[in-house]
């Protein structure tokens, strides 16, 4: 007979079903089946028909652990912690910050925020979140602390098993027309230098190019999106016809395009050599002999982004 079944009677303390966890943790039944089976989190009992029954130690373990994914750990490594070194991780009080601290000019506070309604599925929430960020936030600050740190910590949870396809979706679908309304929220002036933003062929990620866009428009630059996955003469023709002093690329994924190569050469050769190419995004790296072959620049983030937007434009100047 299965060790399981032949446990013991249940004590006192084991009372929790399936659905009664998910409502005291604020976790899906799916995210606690996945941290159980997948990493060990908790050792649930089994009744005669093999339904699950949680402790209150379980309990708690997983409320815990919830708080700790929330606040930036990765459940990968943090599973198997013993309880009390779990509530050293959370600092106190994390689990009801007032809404006035989610809406402030604390970065912090607010990627949390966007964190919680990632993961309840709660699209205005999220919305209302980045709204009033909008307002208390700079842009730099919005982009490179709030919006692009959400978006990678979401993907980690999803690769996890924390949250479902559904939780990644809706935010990157959020996120998305939020980038679109802030990069269009400025008006340049009519001597402005003129930026291409695209994202190569097969690169149909375009949450960073979006960024990108935002980041430039707030910059003064006179910014043309074209969306993702555009071949090199399409990239070229705009910039020539915008009289672009340069064009900015992302790549995201995958990382090992073969018919890439071809494409960042063939752009190259298809701009006006004063036009400057400048590549970032997760996977820009795996191409580095590449963009050095075309003489591209490769930057890492935001922050180097606008600094080289900076040089470029007092380069016009001098």
């Amino acid at each position: 007979m299965n060790d399981e079944m032949s446990s013991p009677p249940f004590p006192e303390d084991t009372p929790y079903t399936m659905k009664a966890v998910a409502q005291k943790t604020g976790l899906s039944p799916h995210v606690i089946r996945v941290w159980e089976k997948r990493y060990g989190a908790v050792q649930p009992r089994r009744t005669q028909t093999n339904r699950r029954l949680y402790s209150e130690a379980d309990v708690e373990r997983l409320r815990l652990l919830r708080q700790a994914t929330l606040a930036g750990h990765g459940i990968g490594q943090i599973a198997q912690l013993p309880t009390d070194k779990l509530h050293a991780l959370v600092p106190t009080g994390y689990e009801s910050p007032s809404p006035s601290r989610e809406s402030s000019g604390d970065p912090r506070q607010v990627f949390d925020g966007c964190i919680r309604a990632a993961t309840d599925l709660d699209s205005p929430t999220l919305e209302g979140i980045l709204h009033q960020a909008s307002v208390s936030l700079s842009r730099p600050v919005l982009l490179e602390e709030v919006l692009m740190p959400v978006m990678h910590r979401v993907g980690e949870l999803w690769r996890e098993g924390a949250l479902r396809v559904a939780h990644e979706h809706m935010t990157s679908a959020i996120v998305r027309t939020f980038l679109g309304t802030l990069g269009g929220a400025y008006e340049p002036s009519l001597h402005a230098p003129s930026l291409i933003v695209a994202t190569p062929p097969g690169q149909l990620h375009e949450l960073g190019a979006l960024a990108v866009a935002a980041t430039a428009a707030s910059e003064g630059w006179r910014v043309t999106y074209l969306g993702p996955s555009l071949p090199a003469d399409e990239i070229a023709g705009a910039a020539h016809q915008n009289g672009s002093r340069a064009v900015a690329l992302s790549i995201i994924y995958p990382a090992d395009d073969p018919h890439l190569d071809a494409e960042l050469a063939k752009l190259r050769r298809s701009l006006n050599k004063s036009v400057a190419i400048i590549v970032g995004g997760r996977s820009a790296a795996a191409y580095h002999d590449t963009l050095y072959r075309v003489g591209a620049l490769r930057l890492d983030d935001l922050t180097a982004f606008r600094h080289h937007l900076e040089s470029l434009r007092a380069r016009s100047h001098s």
